[in-house]
């Protein structure tokens, strides 16, 4: 495996629900805030200035009763189907511990959206470990929270 690829992380996932829903719940604080983060944490605020060259921070409460808080700038918004934002999480003194870009890219697939996640760079495959799992968790929630609203529509 080459280093660009050891770098990266890549996700897909297809969400039964139409484009234009999954891009607002991307990019509206009262919605991020009911799936964003991995099982065993609650966000506890969330404040975005969603255009190009706004701040977008969250922080995440865990079960255990810790606070972790990330944040970045959105670099390209092209509503509704693609999102590009850095990733950084703060560290304890509000230095970045980790600075990465993830590009969300959404396409219409049957009726249904698909969803196409890459992240980079990782200076250390437990970090591309780490933020895999908690991606994979968070578009669970995702999931989850899409069958909620569609429900109510």
């Amino acid at each position: 495996m080459d280093a660009e690829k050891q770098s990266a992380l890549s996700l897909t996932r297809v969400f039964d629900a139409p484009r234009a829903l999954v891009f607002r719940l991307w990019s509206e604080p009262a919605h991020l805030a009911r799936w964003w983060g991995p099982q065993g944490f609650a966000v506890k605020s969330v404040e975005m200035d969603f255009r190009v060259g706004g701040a977008w921070k969250v922080c995440l409460h865990a079960d255990a009763g810790f606070d972790f808080w990330m944040g970045g700038e959105y670099r390209e918004i092209r509503a509704p189907e693609r999102l590009v934002f850095t990733f950084k999480w703060e560290a304890a003194h509000g230095k970045p511990k980790l600075d990465t870009v993830a590009t969300i890219t959404l396409t219409e697939q049957g009726g249904k959206t698909r969803l196409d996640l890459h992240q980079a760079p990782f200076q250390a495959l437990d970090a591309r470990a780490a933020h895999q799992g908690g991606w994979g968790d968070t578009l669970d929630r995702l999931a989850a929270y899409l069958a909620e609203v569609e429900l109510s529509r």
